[in-house]
């Protein structure tokens, strides 16, 4: 899908520097990427001690 959008181009030359990335859609779908797995560790975040897994380590690790 071609967009245009305007970005600062020292916004993307550091992006492109510090990432190693040879072009602009490399860091723009980096960015992306890390964008939206940023977003889905919050949503997972959220459920931080509300669920209650009633598991017992030892006796796993004895089965094998």
């Amino acid at each position: 899908m071609r967009t245009t959008i305007d970005i600062p181009e020292d916004l993307i030359n550091e992006a492109m520097t510090l990432t190693k990335r040879s072009t602009k859609t490399e860091v723009i779908k980096e960015a992306l990427y890390n964008l939206i797995q940023k977003e889905k560790i919050k949503e997972i975040k959220n459920y931080y001690g509300k669920v209650k897994i009633d598991i017992d380590l030892d006796k796993i690790r004895k089965r094998s």
